[in-house]
C-alpha cells in the first residue's frame, strides 16, 4: 500500500512530502511551526446527505403547519452491495419521540422518504437514522449462494450467528427468541437438505420475529435539522377582502358622504362566513393625510368630500397606532373583532409602514424619511407609478429608532386582539428588519401570522418567506394557461414548498387581469375553483362574487377604486336577481372544508390533456391521514377557455391517487351532482356557459 493510501484509509503511515513549491517554501532563518489542523469530520460511516425539508441556505427552520403531511427524505448510500436501511426520528415540542421508517423511492439514486403529519405547533426536531441490514445483506447473499451451490454451509453459520446474536434481546419476548433460537440449530443441521433449510427462515414466523427491531450494525445518525410547525390558520384558511368604511355608507344630495364604521361593516359579517371565510382582511384603519390627497381614479387632486386612500396613513388625529375617527374608536374595533370571533372569523389587518405628508413622524421623526437635496422629503414612486400622497419610510438613517418605533406599532393592534397581519409592500423595507421583528413577534405571540403582500422579483419575494413570513402573494393572478398554472404550481407545492406558503387571491383592490375583465361569469368561476382546489390557501377582494370587471382605461384594476373613494354595494339586490357568485363560492369553500386532500400543498399531480384549454390535476390523502379511515381523492378538470366549450381525452394517472393503471372507478362532480364512470383515459367536455370546471370526488 502506498503512503498516501495509508492515509486516505486511516492508517499510521507517514504524511507525504509536500512539494517544494513558491507558494510553501520554507523561509530562511525561521522555524516551521505546525499549524492546528481545524477539520472535522462530517459523514457517519453511512454518508446521510441531502436532507429535506430544509430551507436552500438552512439558515432558517423549514416550515410546516398544524395537520400537514411533511415528505421527509434523505439521500442515503453505502459502499459496495450490502443492504442499509433507514428512519427519520422526530421530537415534537412535547417531547414525544416519533419514529417513522424511510421507503426507498428511487433506489438508483439512494433517495428515501417518509411522510409524516405534524400534530403539534412549535419547533420539531428531526434527524435520519440509517445501518447496514445485517439480515437483509445475508438473506440476498444466501439466496445467490445457497441455491447455486456455493459456501452453502458457510452461509448457513452466518444466518445461525446473526439468529443467535439477536435472540436474547429484550424487544423479541420469550417465544420470539426461542424460535430464533431453534431455527440457529436448525440451520446448522447438516443431516437436513439445503432447500428445507433455506425454506425455514425465509418463512413467516421467523420473518416477523425479525421484523420487530433491525438486525443492525454500523447504525448511524444524520445531522438534526428543526421544522417549524405553525398554527392551522399559517397554512390554510379562506380570506375575503373588503373596505369597512364602504360597508353603511350613505351618500348625500349634495355630494357629501356619512361613512361606513365598524359597527356597520359587522352587519356585513354574516355573509362572508355564510360564504365559508375563515378571514376577513380590511384595509388600513388609520387617519387619513389630507396633503396630496389623492382623488377618484387616483386623480391628483381630491374633491371636499373625497375620503383619500388609506394607504395615506396620518394626519392630526393620530398615525398608525391610532384609528380614523369616521370609523369609530378603539372599543367599535374590538367590538369588531368580536362580531368576527362569534361568526369564527378571523381579522387580518393591513400594516403599511409609510406615511402621509401629514403624518406625526414628519415633524417628530423626520429622520425616519429620506430628505433630498432641496430640502423636501422623497415621495413613493413606482415608476411610472407616483404616489405624491405617501413617504416612503427610511430604515438606514435611525435603525435602532425606527425598529423599536415599528416594533411598538405591532404591539399596539397585537394588544387590541389582532393575531393576523397583512403587509402592504414588504419588499420595500430591508429583509433584515422583517427577519428581526417575525422573530420577535413571534417569540412573544407564536400564534402571529404575516402576510406578505410583494409583487416582486423571485429572490425578494423568497427571501421574505424564508426570513419568517407565513404566507406570501404569488403571481397567480398572472398565471392564466395550462403550461404557466402547471409550472408555477409545480414549483410552489415542491421547489419552495419548505418555506413558502402561498396565498391565492384571485383579485385585489389594485389587481384586475384582462383574464377578469373580458372572461365574463366563467373566468370568475375559473379562477376561483382554481384558486380554491390548487392550493390550500385562496382569497378574494369584495365585488368579485359581483362580477366586478370594468378597469380604469389602461390599467388592471377595477374603475371607481374603491381605494380612493367609497364603495357601497347592494348585495340584497344581487341575491334577489342571481347576479352573484356567492352560492359559488359558498360551495367551493364548503368542499375544501369536506375534503382534507384540499387542505396540503405538496401533494398536486398534474395528468395530460390533449388540449392547450384543459387543465386536469389531482390532490390526493391517503387514508391514514385524513382523519376518517378513509382516503380521499378529488380530480379537477378545468376549461381556461371562458369564451368557447373544449373537449378532450384526460389521461390520468391513476397510481397518483392509489389505485392500479387499469382501474374504473365512479367519480362524483362536487358542483352538479352528476357521476360518471371513469378509467384512465375519460373524454371530457366543458361549457363555460354550462359549468366550466369539474371538482370530481373518486368514490370508490
Amino acid at each position: 500500500m502506498h503512503v498516501a493510501d495509508t492515509q486516505a484509509a486511516g492508517g499510521d503511515g507517514p504524511a507525504p512530502k509536500r512539494p517544494r513549491t513558491a507558494g510553501n517554501r520554507a523561509t530562511p532563518g525561521r522555524r516551521a511551526t505546525k499549524k492546528p489542523d481545524p477539520w472535522t469530520p462530517v459523514l457517519g460511516r453511512i454518508p446521510i446527505l441531502e436532507l429535506s425539508p430544509q430551507q436552500p441556505d438552512d439558515l432558517w427552520p423549514a416550515k410546516a403547519f398544524d395537520g400537514e403531511v411533511v415528505p421527509f427524505s434523505a439521500t442515503v448510500f453505502k459502499e459496495g452491495h450490502d443492504v442499509i436501511d433507514a428512519a427519520v426520528v422526530l421530537t415534537a415540542p412535547s417531547g414525544r419521540a416519533v419514529r417513522r421508517p424511510l421507503l426507498p423511492i428511487n433506489p438508483g439514486l439512494g433517495r428515501w422518504s417518509a411522510s409524516v403529519q405534524v400534530d403539534e405547533v412549535g419547533a420539531w426536531t428531526w434527524h435520519v437514522d440509517a445501518w447496514r441490514d445485517d439480515w437483509g445483506t445475508w438473506l440476498h447473499d444466501a439466496g445467490i449462494k445457497i441455491p447455486a451451490g456455493i459456501d452453502v454451509e458457510l452461509m448457513f453459520e452466518e444466518g445461525a450467528r446473526l439468529l443467535e446474536r439477536v435472540a436474547d434481546e429484550d424487544s423479541r419476548g420469550a417465544d420470539a427468541a426461542a424460535l430464533l433460537r431453534d431455527t440457529a440449530g436448525a440451520l446448522r443441521d447438516r443431516t437436513s437438505d439445503a432447500p428445507s433449510r433455506w425454506q425455514m427462515v425465509t418463512a413467516g414466523r421467523v420473518a416477523d420475529a425479525i421484523a420487530v427491531a433491525p438486525i443492525a450494525s454500523l447504525v448511524t445518525s444524520g445531522a438534526s435539522r428543526t421544522l417549524r410547525v405553525e398554527r392551522l390558520r399559517a397554512g390554510y384558511g379562506s380570506w375575503y377582502e373588503f373596505f369597512p368604511r364602504s360597508e353603511g355608507a350613505v351618500r348625500h344630495d349634495d355630494g357629501s358622504w356619512t361613512s361606513g364604521t365598524f359597527r356597520t361593516a359587522a352587519m356585513r359579517l354574516p355573509a362572508i362566513a355564510e360564504m365559508g371565510f375563515d378571514v376577513v382582511y380590511i384595509p388600513p384603519v388609520h387617519p387619513i393625510g389630507t396633503t396630496n390627497r389623492k382623488g377618484p381614479n387616483n386623480t391628483l387632486v381630491a374633491g371636499p368630500h373625497d375620503p383619500g386612500s388609506p394607504y395615506g396613513i396620518g394626519s392630526a388625529a393620530g398615525g398608525h397606532d391610532a384609528i380614523h375617527p369616521d370609523l369609530g374608536t378603539e372599543a367599535d374595533f374590538i367590538a369588531f373583532l368580536a362580531s368576527a370571533r362569534a361568526l369564527k372569523l378571523e381579522v387580518a389587518l393591513d400594516i403599511a409602514l409609510q406615511a402621509s405628508p401629514d403624518h406625526p413622524w414628519v415633524t417628530s421623526n423626520p429622520e425616519f424619511f429620506t430628505t433630498l437635496a432641496d430640502g423636501t422629503i422623497a415621495y413613493a414612486e413606482n415608476p411610472p407609478k407616483k404616489y405624491q400622497d405617501i413617504y416612503p419610510l427610511n430604515f438606514d438613517n435611525d435603525p435602532a429608532g425606527s425598529y423599536a418605533e415599528m416594533r411598538r406599532i405591532f404591539q399596539v393592534w397585537i394588544d387590541r386582539g389582532v393575531r393576523i397581519f397583512r403587509i402592504d409592500n414588504p419588499h420595500t423595507k430591508p429583509l433584515g428588519f422583517w427577519e428581526r421583528l417575525i422573530h420577535d413577534v413571534n417569540a412573544s405571540a407564536p400564534d402571529v401570522i404575516f402576510l406578505a403582500e410583494a409583487f416582486t422579483r423571485p429572490p425578494m419575494m423568497r427571501g421574505l418567506a424564508k426570513v419568517g413570513f407565513q404566507q406570501s402573494y404569488t403571481y397567480f393572478t398572472w398565471r392564466n394557461t395550462k403550461e404557466d398554472l402547471t409550472d408555477y404550481l409545480v414549483e410552489l407545492s415542491q421547489e419552495t414548498a419548505d418555506y413558502m406558503r402561498p396565498n391565492f387571491f384571485v383579485n385585489t383592490h389594485d389587481i384586475l387581469t384582462p383574464y377578469l375583465q373580458f372572461g365574463g361569469t366563467a373566468a370568475y368561476k375559473v379562477r376561483a375553483a382554481i384558486a380554491a382546489t390548487s392550493v390550500p390557501t385562496w382569497g378574494i377582494y369584495s365585488g368579485y362574487e359581483l362580477i366586478e370587471n370594468v378597469a380604469r382605461p389602461g390599467s388592471e384594476e377595477n374603475i371607481d377604486n374603491e381605494k380612493y373613494e367609497y364603495r357601497p354595494r347592494d348585495w340584497a339586490k344581487a341575491s334577489m336577481f342571481g347576479t352573484t357568485l356567492a352560492p359559488y363560492i359558498a360551495r367551493l369553500n364548503g368542499i375544501r372544508r369536506d375534503h382534507p386532500a384540499l387542505v396540503q400543498l405538496r401533494n398536486i399531480h398534474f395528468h395530460w390533456t390533449e388540449s392547450e384549454h384543459l387543465l386536469a390535476y389531482s390532490k390526493h390523502l391517503d387514508a391514514e391521514f385524513t382523519g376518517t379511515g378513509s382516503p380521499d381523492t378529488i380530480i379537477v378538470v378545468a376549461n381556461l377557455d371562458p369564451h368557447g366549450a373544449r373537449e378532450t381525452i384526460v389521461h390520468l394517472d391513476p397510481t397518483a391517487f392509489g389505485r392500479l393503471p387499469d382501474d374504473t372507478f365512479t367519480v362524483r362532480d362536487l358542483i352538479t351532482g352528476a357521476r360518471w364512470e371513469w378509467g384512465a383515459d375519460p373524454f371530457v367536455r366543458l361549457d363555460p356557459y354550462a359549468e366550466p370546471v369539474h371538482i370530481l370526488l373518486v368514490e370508490d
